[in-house]
């Protein structure tokens, strides 16, 4: 049975740009591999400049809150330093020249059976392998699994892809659904659970089809269709829609006993376990209102944004470059950064997409209010932010916003809501920051 969630908003999806385009492999000449692609500690580079690298090769780990980075290339390492990311900072990448022979790493083995593997070697290959949450948080997966067993009975695989022009999950379920349905079956058997449910929106039917007879020799995975809504696609609101059950403010999934996993993040622990293949690859839909060929590519993590858009080229100067869709979406100041773990689209937008006011003015009208699925006010959180008020932002629950962008989109004054309440985040965070110990005064 399906439930519901609050809010929430019904953009224009035009997914039908990139539906229906294969996945492509892509190659790569030369890839700039960050340091840090997850939430946590950066990795710190094992190679230095002039070493030989094979693919698959760890390249990049660290302490704590951290996944290693691997080359997702063979090749000649040309440069470790600061390099543009998607997060709009300078980070420490390696950058690699391919040698284009993509030769494998010699530690990357098949298996043919993971009986005798017990849930905490299963988690060690994970971790090893640099997978983390793929729809886009990039938290380690390892860290969720090994906080999640003994409190998790739910297990959701989240497949709704609800952001406009985003394809790249749709076409790996039409195309490899075996794989994602036996990363499930892997993370099933380390929390100990017997079913698990792959979420959808209703509007994927021919791809819902496919699944659906893949999961004929899979009972114990049940597919559920829900109503197409955004943010559908976001943890709390994808937990109400298929159990019911409410996250509480501040609370995390497992309190109410369940695990989020992106389809995308199941494909990848699937070619860890069974394939012994680090996270190295990322599928990536290249879509946009000015994209004259929309693709599907699977690409090598590095991968500069502009070489994605040259090769599907576009009608007129864009807009905007946004990491992601339009809705959740970062706008990039430098087409130099790479593609990354979490990156699972390169929207290109055109001007017909500038919606700006001179002097955006809040009229009360109360609809970001009506829309936001998390009950939130984000009129106020937007004047408190503006005031520095911190007391009153974490009073408002600031941080429970999943910055799905429904008030922006709905609101009529074009009031930069979800770069407010950004801003606002990161205030709070640098307000609770330790202080940087004394420097020694210079005699």
């Amino acid at each position: 049975m399906a439930f519901s969630f609050f809010g929430g908003v019904h953009p224009k999806g035009r997914k039908e740009l990139a539906r229906y385009q294969m996945i492509q492999p892509f190659r790569a000449n030369t890839v700039v591999i960050p340091m840090s692609q997850h939430i946590g500690a950066p990795c710190k580079p094992l190679v230095k400049k002039g070493d030989q690298v094979l693919l698959g090769q760890k390249i990049g780990d660290g302490q704590g809150l951290c996944v290693p980075v691997h080359a997702s290339v063979s090749g000649t390492v040309k440069a470790v330093e600061p390099r543009p990311h998607t997060n709009g900072t300078l980070v420490m990448s390696v950058v690699i020249e391919s040698d284009g022979q993509d030769t494998l790493d010699p530690g990357i083995k098949r298996r043919t059976k993971i009986d005798d593997l017990t849930p905490e070697d299963l988690i060690g290959i994970i971790r090893e392998a640099g997978i983390v949450g793929m729809g886009g948080a990039t938290f380690p997966t390892h860290v969720k699994l090994s906080s999640g067993m003994g409190k998790v009975d739910t297990i959701i695989v989240n497949a709704s892809e609800c952001e406009p022009y985003i394809t790249s999950d749709e076409r790996l379920l039409l195309e490899s659904p075996s794989s994602v349905i036996a990363g499930t079956e892997i993370l099933m058997r380390i929390l100990g659970l017997k079913t698990a449910f792959i979420a959808m929106e209703n509007n994927k039917p021919e791809t819902a089809a496919v699944l659906e007879e893949a999961l004929l020799d899979h009972p114990a995975i049940k597919l559920v269709r829900l109503p197409a809504r955004y943010p559908q696609g976001a943890e709390k609101q994808l937990i109400q829609a298929v159990t019911g059950r409410l996250v509480p403010p501040g609370g995390l999934p497992a309190a109410v006993g369940c695990a989020v996993f992106n389809a995308a993040t199941c494909d990848a622990i699937s070619d860890a376990v069974w394939k012994g293949m680090p996270l190295v690859r990322r599928l990536v839909t290249i879509s946009g209102d000015v994209v004259m060929r929309p693709m599907n590519l699977i690409v090598p993590v590095g991968v500069p944004f502009i070489e994605l858009i040259e090769i599907v080229g576009f009608s007129r100067n864009p807009y905007k470059v946004l990491s992601g869709g339009p809705m959740m979406g970062a706008a990039q100041f430098d087409l130099a950064v790479p593609v990354i773990k979490g990156t699972n689209a390169v929207t290109v937008l055109g001007e017909n997409n500038r919606y700006m006011a001179k002097n955006p003015h809040c009229i009360r009208c109360g609809k970001c209010i009506s829309v936001c699925p998390m009950h939130l006010m984000p009129l106020y959180l937007y004047s408190a932010e503006r005031k520095s008020d911190l007391e009153e932002l974490k009073r408002r629950n600031l941080m429970d916003c999943v910055e799905c962008g429904s008030c922006a989109y709905t609101c009529p004054a074009c009031i930069p809501l979800v770069h407010s309440i950004r801003t606002g985040k990161q205030k709070l965070r640098d307000a609770s920051a330790p202080p940087a110990p004394a420097q020694p005064e210079k005699k």
